[in-house]
């Protein structure tokens, strides 16, 4: 009887134990589901490019859906790369609609500004975003998709992420370094 009972209890405390752990674990999933999704939609608020009010977040797993809607694909574009460059987002499912879309295409010197304008946006939200980057000390230019870096890092390391986030940047051609490292 003793053994059943030992055996009994066991049971119940290994049960309880699984169960806490899984609930633990679930918790930390939805909470950095609910993290990323404040994170995204502060992002895409911050940016005056895009009417963030247009836009709708959802995050499971670390993954974010992006709906609503947005005047060109140009938009759509820049809202999936910023939220794709915050960190924890594994993957973006961008399915904004484009609700000008049969609007005829504007000429290319705006559609050029367009770009460099979204590029600019991207880079700097990057370096805002990332710890090891004092972003607010960075400035950004972009001309012909050509990426311009001024102002101060404190190391080495922090320069050479800089350059690595400007360059890891989708549509950036060239990056053009007039960072000084100040220690």
């Amino acid at each position: 009887m003793k053994n059943i009972a030992a055996k009994i209890v066991l049971t119940t405390v290994l049960a309880t134990s699984s169960t806490a752990v899984l609930a633990s674990d679930q918790w930390k999933k939805e909470s950095m589901d609910a993290w990323l999704d404040g994170k995204a939609e502060t992002t895409l608020l911050l940016n005056t490019n895009l009417n963030s009010f247009d836009i709708n977040t959802d995050v499971k797993n670390q993954v974010v859906t992006l709906t609503g809607s947005v005047n060109n694909d140009l938009e759509k574009s820049l809202a999936g790369e910023l939220v794709a460059g915050l960190d924890g987002v594994k993957k973006v499912n961008n399915k904004l609609m484009v609700v000008n879309a049969d609007k005829p295409k504007s000429d290319s010197d705006a559609s050029a500004v367009l770009t460099d304008s979204k590029i600019t946006t991207v880079v700097k939200t990057r370096l805002l975003m990332e710890t090891n980057v004092s972003g607010t000390d960075i400035n950004v230019t972009t001309d012909n998709q050509t990426v311009t870096l001024t102002g101060q890092v404190n190391s080495d390391a922090e320069h050479d992420l800089a350059l690595s986030i400007a360059n890891n940047t989708n549509d950036v051609n060239k990056v053009i370094d007039k960072l000084e490292v100040v220690q």
